[in-house]
């Protein structure tokens, strides 16, 4: 009798979980940066990947941005992983990646229902205005003009944004989140000559930079966030 097709994942294999026991297991930053990018990064952006994929996560909005922010979601989450438990790496991250993108799908539903989008209202007021046309060359106007306004805000924007990060080194901060800060500093200063491979490559860098475990990175980043979001605030409000 011919042998039933396994289904199993192929590119997850005994190297990858190994490489993430050992991760998990050691001390040394800069063993940790080697096996994150050579064997688990890559590994955990083809098991996200495929996940979207199986689980038609593929409908939801801004899909490809969102498949990005749970890769590196994943990185803070990677010290929680205790093989000693019994669970399978492959098995355990996969999980909480699905789950993640639940709570997406969760959280979109409930944008949808209390948010009308922009495209809504502008046929709503197009309609509503009978007789009223706007021209080919006029849209194209339009096209124009707010891609400019829309680059030079995001220019102002980080502008701003690198002087928040310069004052905020004058705040009470803890050692930990003042390296954090400094880390960000840098990382802005040199922007044009590191190599930002993806968004994972910021936390590597921030852990490089710091000498921190990522716990310890993700803590500091928590108190930095709200001074962010702060920040944010004020900029959209002006």
């Amino acid at each position: 009798m011919p042998r039933k097709k396994s289904t199993k994942n192929h590119y997850f294999t005994k190297v990858h979980e190994q490489a993430i026991i050992d991760y998990c297991s050691s001390e040394c930053q800069k063993e940790r940066n080697e096996l994150y990018k050579v064997f688990i990064g890559p590994v955990f952006d083809e098991m996200v990947d495929k996940i979207v994929y199986t689980y038609k996560f593929t409908t939801l909005p801004n899909i490809d941005t969102l498949r990005e922010d749970c890769k590196n979601w994943l990185i803070t989450v990677l010290n929680k992983f205790d093989a000693s438990k019994g669970s399978k790496a492959f098995t355990y991250f996969s999980v909480v990646s699905k789950n993640w993108f639940i709570a997406e799908v969760k959280k979109t539903s409930k944008r949808a229902k209390r948010e009308m989008h922009i495209e809504d209202y502008y046929f709503s007021a197009e309609s509503a205005t009978k007789g009223s046309q706007v021209s080919n060359g006029m849209q194209q106007q339009l096209i124009v003009h707010n891609t400019y306004l829309s680059e030079r805000n995001k220019f102002e924007f980080f502008q701003h944004l690198k002087e928040e990060v310069d004052g905020w080194k004058q705040l009470p901060l803890r050692a930990n989140e003042k390296k954090t800060v400094l880390a960000i500093e840098i990382l802005f200063k040199e922007s044009e000559n590191i190599e930002i491979f993806n968004k994972k490559a910021i936390y590597l860098y921030i852990r490089e930079i710091t000498g921190l475990n990522t716990k310890q990175v993700v803590s500091s980043l928590n108190k930095i966030r709200k001074r962010y979001a702060e920040f944010k605030k004020e900029w959209d409000d002006q």
